[in-house]
């Protein structure tokens, strides 16, 4: 607490580190004061009276004021460090951005927001019913203000606020029951987007963005109101709802987040934050009403005044406000959307954005990812295994199963480079035939097996154990006529556009890199680990089992079916659960063939965002022990217990697998 030389305070505000604290009195004297001690820095005469003041938006350090003369003009709070041998200075300063500039309001008008975005000045002042907008293009600072464009406006019920929106794109006129979204990109024609009736407001204040607006009413609540835009045009929607003990007096704002605080008539101060719609803590103060109160910009430091003479600190400890359970895995309504959706978006270009931290998109795309690598890896794994260990000829098994295995050694790095720079195009451009392969190879391999099976047995016999090998160049030429048939399919299947039929009536969009371009290439690099495992259990069968089973007249396929594998299904099972591990944990494969687009889509034209490929992404660019940092480390734990639980899953099946099959 500070007592101070008696003045009417306007205008309270902290420095960006939290150093230094500001107060601007009626009388023009700008003071400053050390936040830790109390002691003042420096004072400062305007040499005019100050109606109001108030923050250029979204500026921390430029202000625009009133002075008793209906003058409005602009100043600037610099601070800079100096050393006098090991003594730390902070020096406070100001600066006039456009220097000689007055702008003349109309009496009894008064300024309610001025917003400065890419060049661009536009104040609002109002009284009553009317409305007045001024714009000034060019804005640079060290030169004056040019002539601005100016529009009047009136309406048909006295004005309670002004608020402009998001880059100077319209504004929110608040009246006793109402807020009403004017465009002003226009600027001489202001025109009506939307309006909304909010009862008996007490308090209104637009967040950070400028995207919403929190409203508070006579009984306590305290009502968010987001804008959207959707097919019918612009909407404000009531987003949410937070209940205080008592009607809120003002809203304060915090500079740099959007959290704000309310302040009651009693002096109830409550700390809020829409997104992860937490009401974080609540405190009595003793803010006199009508006194300025300020937030610092790094949301540390709660300043207000207590009367005339008084001002008074609060240290804020409220780090990572915006994460909740609720945002981490349920579906947030953030600002801009017409309903609550599943989002990650970490960073954005505009400051203002709201940052979305939802962790199931990512898992949702480990899943999705891990899926699709099965759906291709395990049928040709597990079949290549049975192949291998039980029907191939010894010598060809001596060169097929290092080779298989060897393709574990392979960089996924380079694997995933050819799914992204290789595969995905061609799959992208030969869709319908890609598709084609699925039906054209079993119809051609059905055929193969009907017409060797007509083949004398003398003569199958010779090559017993080699068919894998026959049947090769079949592969080839089955998937070579695929290809050819493709633009036939596409024609008579597809209407001529594979991919704009899937979009128009299966509504399906297509991604060059997407779930099917990753299920084969990730499905490469499955396919060694679930091979290998699967066939050493197939092939650890024990002889006499299998002996004992032909002896007594099963055929080599009863057996296979009957006997083989079911004796090693624990070993076929781990196998698969390993290599479901091992597509779980995947990172340059789906870093490089997936988009890496954090989407919530079965769709297998559709890139997704995993765990691991996230984490690769973006914990190199993060703000250490920023929220974004704190929670890639937790996504690292989540996929962590992912593949715990998978593990424990897998060994339990195992295990009994092992019991009910282990006596034969």
């Amino acid at each position: 607490s500070l007592n101070l030389q008696p003045r009417q305070p306007v205008l309270v505000d902290v420095s960006e580190n939290g150093e230094a604290l500001m107060r601007l009195s009626a009388d023009g004297i700008i003071e400053f004061y050390e936040a830790e001690s109390g002691a003042g820095i420096a004072g400062y005469d305007l040499g005019r009276k100050i109606r109001s003041a108030s923050r250029v938006y979204p500026t921390v350090d430029t202000y625009i004021a009133t002075d008793d003369q209906n003058r409005a003009f602009f100043f600037r709070t610099v601070y800079t460090v100096s050393f006098a041998g090991n003594n730390r200075q902070f020096n406070p300063s100001l600066e006039f951005p456009y220097p000689g500039t007055t702008v003349e309001i109309p009496p009894n008008m008064s300024v309610r927001d001025a917003h400065l975005y890419e060049g661009r000045l536009v104040m609002a002042a109002s009284a009553g019913n009317r409305l007045k907008l001024w714009k000034f293009a060019r804005v640079e600072t060290g030169l004056p203000l040019t002539t601005p464009q100016v529009v009047e406006s009136e309406f048909d019920t006295p004005l309670e606020n002004i608020f402009l929106g998001p880059r100077n794109e319209w504004l929110y006129a608040v009246f006793e029951q109402e807020i009403r979204m004017l465009g002003i990109q226009q600027f001489e024609k202001p025109a009506l987007l939307s309006s909304a009736s909010i009862g008996n407001a007490t308090a209104v204040a637009p967040i950070l963005g400028r995207y919403s607006l929190v409203v508070g009413l006579k009984d306590g609540r305290i009502i968010q109101w987001g804008t959207y835009k959707n097919a019918s045009g612009f909407q404000l929607d009531a987003m949410r709802e937070f209940t205080a003990r008592e009607p809120v007096e003002r809203f304060i704002l915090e500079p740099r987040r959007k959290g704000f605080a309310a302040l009651s008539a009693g002096g109830e101060f409550g700390l809020y934050y829409p997104t992860s719609n937490r009401h974080v803590a609540s405190v009595d103060t003793e803010f006199v009403p009508g006194a300025p109160l300020a937030i610092s910009p790094r949301s540390n430091l709660l300043l207000g005044s207590t009367g005339q003479n008084g001002l008074k600190t609060f240290i804020l400890n409220n780090k990572h406000p915006e994460i909740s359970w609720s945002t981490l895995w349920s579906e947030v309504w953030y600002e801009g959307y017409e309903e609550p959706i599943f989002s990650w978006q970490s960073s954005s270009a505009d400051n203002d954005f709201e940052p979305k931290f939802s962790l199931t998109p990512l898992a949702f795309g480990t899943l999705k990812a891990a899926f699709y690598a099965l759906l291709f890896a395990v049928p040709i794994a597990i079949m290549g295994a049975l192949y291998t260990a039980y029907f191939m000829s010894p010598a060809m098994r001596a060169w097929v199963k290092p080779g298989i295995e060897i393709m574990a050694a392979l960089p996924t790095v380079i694997l995933g480079f050819i799914g992204g720079l290789w595969l995905a195009p061609i799959i992208e451009s030969y869709l319908s035939s890609v598709l084609g392969i699925i039906v054209v190879l079993p119809v051609g391999l059905f055929l193969f097996a009907i017409a060797w099976s007509q083949i004398p047995d003398q003569l199958s016999k010779r090559f017993a154990g080699w068919y894998g090998l026959i049947v090769t160049p079949l592969i080839v030429v089955t998937v070579y006529l695929a290809f050819d048939v493709g633009p036939f399919l596409e024609e008579q299947l597809f209407g001529g556009n594979s991919r704009a039929w899937f979009r128009e009536v299966m509504g399906w969009n297509y991604d060059q890199r997407n779930a099917l371009v990753v299920g084969i290439i990730m499905g490469l690099a499955v396919i060694p680990v679930i091979f290998t495992i699967a066939e050493d259990a197939i092939y650890g069968v024990p002889t006499h089992l299998i002996n004992g089973s032909l002896a007594l007249g099963a055929t080599p396929w009863q057996t296979l079916v009957r006997v083989v594998l079911l004796t090693a299904s624990p070993g076929i099972f781990s196998a698969v659960m390993i290599g479901m591990g091992r597509a779980v944990g995947e990172t340059m494969i789906v870093l490089m063939a997936t988009g890496n687009t954090p989407l919530m889509e079965i769709n297998i034209f559709e890139g997704m965002r995993t765990f691991a490929a996230n984490i690769a992404v973006e914990l190199p660019e993060s703000e250490v022990d920023s929220s974004h940092y704190r929670i890639l480390f937790l996504a690292a734990l989540v996929l962590f217990m992912l593949t715990f639980l998978f593990n424990t899953v897998a060994e339990v099946v195992r295990q009994r697998l092992r019991e009910r099959y282990g006596s034969l």
